[in-house]
């Protein structure tokens, strides 16, 4: 087995639970907040939703989260236009060729689902034309050995997992050679497109996302490794070593398809990497702090409408004693419906009917539905004013724009970190 291909793979392992973690957070982001796997009466594994259905409930969602995500995201929006981000200075053309703004608030929306902003700039011929082009990079497909400065000043290895169809492979790596190109198209072939190819060495059974092999059937997986090697000075005269990051284009089974040193004047790789906070080389995202939160809501809406369904609504207690002869049931419901209708009722009346009606706001369910939404705002600092939910009219434009930048403040590390993401994209995008 490769070893360069064998520590690429192992450092995409370390990152599994990252990857679990992302796809839960992004599934309560946009609206599936109920899949969660929970034991069941007999200790089997349910999804959340099936468990609530079996209970005769109806499982609701109150998507708290995808709003605040689109408040953060909108606010950035805004601050960015206000200062010309992407319209002025040196950095306008590659923002206008690559529509940097839009790739920006996706690349904020992945921040803060999974506190992870990983971008890939290049220098390179495309349909676009010949310059700089940036794209997000998916956090699945990305991986990095374990580092725990904020700045990613102790990385040594990155890379990131391709899927291309086979033109693409031979117009990368054939150098125009038809010889090369037939070597390529036996090299693959020998390899299952639809994931039959195993690493022998590394014992790992794959899937449609492994990261052996492509997630598409119809493309076949390539590998991107840079790597910050030590090799020995061609000049005695100064030090003996030197470090040069060089890049290797593998595929699944170790062989090298193309590799060269970093062709960049920044001489590093082409990543931009911020993971957030990264405490002990931690992720925890901003959408992390909130699912608890999430999740209560969602139950204590589906609690108030259980208990709205089975609540008494006008239920008519009726005497049987006091039935008056020739007056049949449907009679007194027709009659009891009317506004000015009138029921005969016999006897001495010391039972008269009576509307029973329950009341269900004395149960504290919805002070406990007021708790937690607010403890939603106070936990991800996004507030009314940002949420667009203050009253302009009676408070003014000016006390609207100070609760703003109030608001704003507790999500300026979010921002900030962000915003030194993109610094240091701009640098490599530029140099």
């Amino acid at each position: 087995m490769n070893p360069v291909l064998e520590s690429a793979y192992k450092a995409w392992e370390r990152a599994a639970d990252l990857r679990t973690r992302r796809d839960r957070y992004k599934r309560y982001a946009y609206g599936d907040q109920w899949s969660d796997m929970l034991p069941d009466s007999k200790g089997h594994l349910r999804r959340e939703d099936e468990l609530i259905r079996r209970s005769g409930s109806k499982p609701m969602t109150n998507n708290l989260i995808r709003q605040m995500v689109k408040s953060v995201v909108g606010r950035y929006r805004a601050q960015t236009a206000e200062s010309g981000r992407y319209t002025q200075g040196p950095v306008a053309e590659i923002a206008r060729r690559n529509s940097l703004a839009e790739l920006d608030s996706r690349m904020l929306e992945e921040f803060l689902i999974s506190g992870c902003a990983i971008q890939r700039i290049t220098d390179e011929r495309r349909w676009g034309g010949c310059g700089v082009w940036i794209d997000n990079v998916d956090p699945r497909r990305f991986f990095v050995n374990s580092f725990t400065d904020p700045r990613g000043w102790d990385i040594d290895m990155a890379g990131m997992l391709h899927d291309m169809s086979m033109p693409e492979i031979i117009n990368r790596f054939a150098a125009d050679s038809p010889r090369r190109a037939a070597e390529l198209q036996a090299l693959y072939s020998c390899m299952d497109m639809t994931g039959a190819f195993q690493a022998p060495a590394l014992g790992a059974a794959t899937d449609g996302d492994s990261f052996f092999c492509a997630a598409d059937a119809s493309r076949y997986r390539v590998i991107e490794v840079w790597s910050l090697d030590c090799r020995d000075n061609e000049d005695s005269s100064r030090a003996s070593k030197r470090f040069v990051w060089h890049c290797r284009y593998l595929a699944p089974d170790g062989t090298v398809l193309a590799e060269h040193d970093s062709p960049y004047s920044h001489g590093s790789h082409p990543f931009v990497v911020k993971f957030y906070p990264l405490t002990d080389g931690e992720v925890h995202s901003f959408v992390e702090d909130v699912i608890d939160q999430q999740r209560h809501i969602n139950r204590l809406i589906v609690m108030m409408d259980r208990m709205l369904a089975t609540a008494a609504k006008g239920v008519l207690l009726y005497p049987m004693d006091q039935m008056v002869e020739g007056f049949s049931w449907d009679d007194i419901t027709s009659v009891w419906a009317q506004t000015d209708g009138v029921i005969p009722v016999s006897g001495r009346g010391e039972f008269l009917p009576q509307q029973v009606v329950t009341n269900t706001s004395d149960t504290g369910a919805y002070q406990l539905l007021r708790l937690q939404l607010k403890l939603f705002e106070d936990i991800s600092g996004v507030g009314a004013a940002l949420l667009g939910r203050s009253d302009v009219g009676a408070r003014g434009v000016d006390m609207l724009d100070s609760q703003i930048r109030m608001a704003s403040m507790a999500l300026t590390d979010i921002y900030d970190t962000f915003g030194a993401f993109t610094e240091a994209r701009d640098a490599k995008a530029l140099g």
